[in-house]
Order: structure tokens, then C-alpha cells, then sequence
């Protein structure tokens, strides 16, 4: 008898010590909800102020952390450190330019200019923090300046998307994002471009001359571009006539609508900037403003807008978040700056 209560005595201490010596498993962090459910975003922002000459536009990437932390990717344009406009050594075939003058139906056989340095590594990295309180992402960034960003965060109907809209920053004015879950190395040819089922509309604020304009829900006429046929990752078009843009008034007093040439054409080339992340660009200017220089390819102040792909959860396109960064040949005045979406989830 003795024997068992001793066998019970010893299995019971057994137990005590096993549960006090054990240690408790340690404590797993919280993880951070992902804004919208999306890891991955491409950006653009911008301050734009109607009175002032030190402008600025943003684009790039944030990619979000579950663990609270936010990384930022972007490139740069100032008004304070303009920059000329560059060459992206893409010149589209003749199937989709044409090398003749005068009227055509295809644009000009032209190398597509971008906005100066998009063609290389964005300008800025910067780290933050992030929280996601109901329908609202709020950054803080860890730079030398107080730089704090709330967005409000919606999905899309189909869950593939989510999109970014500026509600608060301490120094950009206007701003639009797209996310999802494909990385920043996902992206489609301009063959799956031209073939996008959906219509994109665009939604831009842009800085010139010291206004502000604000443009909403315009339709972007993709299915009018034309494909070319060595130069795939490039596509044209030319507009044949536009009522506001290319007039005599609007520095084209010889060749301009309204004058006796009337010719109000625009120039357009949307073509890839890398093949390995998400970079297009889309050059345009009016026909008339390269005859009233001499020119066959027009060398002065034509719209450069970069732009970053949008690309869903399947790897689907579904437009672009952009810059225009075209700066004057001349006086700040005569920039022309713009943020902008053109998106079929707005």
C-alpha cells in the first residue's frame, strides 16, 4: 500500500514540476491588415497649387507589409529641378508611323519621348508605418519632415482590385492608387492592352499657366490605336481633328484650326518603358506645332506622361495611374503638370 502511494506521490510531483518548468510559447505579433486586402500598389500623386512654381508630381509603387511597415518606390518631377525629356529609343515600325508629311492616317514615324529619368531607377525610396482603421490606410513616413497620408480604400466589385483615393496629406494635393496582389514585375504586352474588353475613362488635375484643371470621366480611346507590327510593344495613333487643342490661337497661327491649313491633328504613341515592371509611357503633340517649327518630329514643348500599368489579382490589365512632368523649354510658367487614372474600376 505503502508502495503505491509513493509510486502516486511521485507521479503527481512529476506533473507539478513538468507544468511549472514548461515555458509559455511566445507571443506572435499582431499582423497588419493589408490595406484592401492588396500587398502591392502603383501610385501617383502630385501637389498642385494654382499659385505656386514649385510644383511637383510623384509615380511608383508602395508595396504593404503584415507587419505594419510600408515601402515607397517613385519617381520625381519639380518644378524647382526641371528636367528635359527623354529619349526611350523606341521608334515604331511603318506599319503603324508613317515617314510622309501632310495628312495621313497613321502619326509620324517619330522616336517616343518620355519624361526625363523614367527611363531609369525611380528617384526616392522611403520606409514607413501603416494602419488600416474600416475603409481608411493612414502612412507615416520616416523621413527628416512630418509626411503623413490618409487614403480611403475601396474594392472592386470582382475583389481583384483595390483602389487607392487621397484623403489627407501634409504635402500632396491630389493622388490615386491602384492594388493588388500581383507583384510589381507582373505586366501585360501591348497586345493584351489593345485587346482590354472594358472601357477605361481618365480622371486627371493638372497645373499650366497657373490654373488648375480638373477633368473627370473621359473616355480614352484605346480601341482607336493602331497596332504595330515589329515594334509590338508600341501602339499609335492619330487623332484627325480636336476642337480645343492645335488651334491658331494656340500657337499655330500659320497651321492651325482656324486657319487656312486647318490642320488640328494629334500626334499619339503609347509604348512599353520596361519589360520587367510595370512602366508605359504615352507621348502626344499637335501636328501642327512641328510645321510651324519645320519639323517633322516636334522637338518642343510636347505632353510626356509616364505611367505605371494596372494589373488585378489575376495578372488582367486594367489601366494606369500617370504623370504628366512636361517642362517648359522656357519659363516655369509654360510647364505643364498633371496626376492622373485611367482605369475601369473608378
Amino acid at each position: 500500500m505503502r508502495i503505491v502511494r509513493a509510486i502516486r506521490a511521485a507521479a503527481v510531483l512529476s506533473f507539478l514540476l513538468t507544468f511549472i518548468v514548461t515555458p509559455s510559447p511566445p507571443a506572435v505579433a499582431a499582423l497588419a491588415a493589408l490595406p484592401g486586402g492588396k500587398s502591392t500598389y502603383v501610385v501617383s500623386q502630385g501637389h498642385l497649387k494654382a499659385s505656386s512654381k514649385e510644383n511637383w508630381v510623384r509615380l511608383g509603387s508602395y508595396r504593404f507589409a503584415a507587419d505594419g511597415t510600408v515601402t515607397a518606390a517613385l519617381y520625381l518631377w519639380w518644378q524647382r529641378h526641371p528636367q528635359a525629356r527623354q529619349r526611350t529609343g523606341v521608334t515604331p515600325d511603318a506599319g503603324c508611323t508613317t515617314k510622309a508629311g501632310g495628312t495621313q492616317s497613321r502619326p509620324r514615324m517619330c522616336e517616343v519621348l518620355t519624361a526625363g529619368g523614367f527611363t531609369g531607377a525611380p528617384d526616392e525610396s522611403r520606409t514607413g508605418t501603416y494602419t488600416v482603421s474600416g475603409d481608411v490606410v493612414s502612412i507615416r513616413w520616416k523621413i527628416a519632415q512630418t509626411w503623413t497620408e490618409q487614403w480611403n480604400v475601396r474594392s472592386s466589385p470582382d475583389g481583384k482590385l483595390a483602389r487607392l483615393d487621397l484623403k489627407s496629406s501634409t504635402l500632396a494635393t491630389h493622388g490615386y492608387g491602384y492594388g493588388s496582389n500581383a507583384t510589381l514585375g507582373t505586366r501585360r504586352a501591348m497586345s493584351s492592352v489593345k485587346a482590354f474588353p472594358g472601357k477605361l475613362r481618365q480622371d486627371l488635375t493638372s497645373w499650366a499657366n497657373g490654373k488648375i484643371v480638373n477633368s473627370g470621366n473621359q473616355p480614352f480611346g484605346l480601341s482607336s490605336f493602331r497596332t504595330c507590327a515589329t515594334t509590338t510593344y508600341c501602339l499609335t495613333y492619330l487623332q484627325p481633328s480636336s476642337n480645343g487643342a492645335c488651334q491658331k490661337s494656340g500657337g499655330c497661327p500659320k497651321y492651325g484650326g482656324g486657319t487656312a491649313a486647318n490642320v488640328s491633328s494629334i500626334q499619339y504613341y503609347l509604348t512599353r518603358v520596361s519589360n520587367s515592371d510595370r512602366r508605359d509611357t504615352l507621348w502626344h503633340w499637335c501636328t501642327c506645332l512641328a510645321m510651324e517649327r519645320g519639323e517633322f518630329c516636334y522637338t518642343g514643348n510636347s505632353h510626356v506622361k509616364p505611367l505605371m500599368q494596372i494589373i488585378d489579382d489575376s495578372g488582367a490589365f486594367r489601366g494606369w495611374v500617370g504623370a504628366e512632368a512636361s517642362f517648359s523649354t522656357g519659363a516655369r510658367g509654360a510647364d505643364m503638370l498633371a496626376v492622373l487614372r485611367l482605369s475601369d474600376f473608378r
